[in-house]
């Protein structure tokens, strides 16, 4: 079944609205990240998208994540609990909610206003050339799980 299209303001909106309920005392319902934390987290997509802030993955290791790691990320089915991530999403130390939680939101708003046409066929850092529907899901889907983490 396909996942909510995160570049239609509706959908975009209702991630919003979910990031809104957490504060910072929202205790995770899984995991060891703290919602500051996690909120940091999710922005790493989105630097990884609009910043060059996060060394790319060699030649090697960019073939091994499109043949192992790809197809988990951008298909449809949700990530199980407790799911491994990347050493580039570890975040360890403590993050000020409020200012992650702002980027998170500009992010997400500027990724909705580009559009889909905008990502269509666009570069990923980690897996190559994505389409519009891979590039959909891997936004989509890693937000809801973290907010899901997190009750929202």
């Amino acid at each position: 079944m396909p996942l909510p299209n995160i570049f239609t303001p509706e959908v975009t909106n209702n991630l919003l609205q979910r990031i809104e309920t957490l504060t910072p005392s929202s205790q995770a319902n899984w995991g060891k990240m703290n919602v500051s934390q996690m909120l940091a987290h999710c922005n790493v997509t989105y630097e990884m998208m609009f910043e060059n802030i996060h060394p790319k993955p060699n030649a090697i290791l960019k073939f091994i994540l499109k043949l192992l790691v790809k197809k988990k990320v951008v298909d449809e089915t949700t990530y199980p609990k407790e799911s491994r991530t990347a050493p580039a999403f570890l975040i360890t130390t403590e993050k000020d909610f409020q200012k992650e939680k702002e980027r998170l939101i500009q992010y997400m708003k500027k990724t909705q206003e580009l559009g889909e046409i905008y990502f269509d066929g666009r570069e990923s850092h980690s897996f190559g050339i994505l389409t519009k529907v891979e590039w959909n899901n891997m936004l989509y889907k890693h937000l809801d799980h973290h907010l899901r983490q997190f009750g929202a």
